[in-house]
């Protein structure tokens, strides 16, 4: 089953939340999100039945591997199509992190390679 763009955002803030603290819980992705601790519960099921991700007796979150190589890619696209929009199109960086996180969900590989390398050129 594809992975919704709801889904790769929650994967995105497990492992930014993660990468931050060392440790993730619900509550944690529900107050960086800013939506219920019920709408989070709900997406943790989900994730967990896709198998995205553990979740730990003590109530901690884990991106399995299949969970961390997709959260990493859409971070990955995140990231760049930011300092894309920013650095090469001059949009203002707020304006541009809003922009990216739309992008991010919808650009073909092909789209995104070729930008990639627009950025690595000097």
């Amino acid at each position: 089953m594809p992975l919704l763009e709801s889904g790769e955002n929650y994967l995105e803030m497990i492992l930014m939340l993660t990468q931050k603290n060392g440790n993730v819980r619900s509550i944690d992705i529900a107050d960086a999100m800013g939506f219920t601790k019920a709408s989070v519960s709900r997406a943790m099921s989900i994730l967990k039945r896709d198998d995205y991700i553990i979740m730990e007796p003590d109530g901690a979150i884990r991106l399995t591997k299949a969970g961390q190589k997709k959260a990493a890619a859409v971070y990955d696209r995140h990231v760049t199509l930011t300092r894309f929009i920013n650095e090469k199109l001059g949009v203002d960086e707020e304006i541009a992190e809003k922009d990216a996180c739309r992008i991010e969900h919808i650009i073909s590989p092909e789209t995104f390679a070729g930008i990639k390398a627009m950025l690595a050129e000097k």
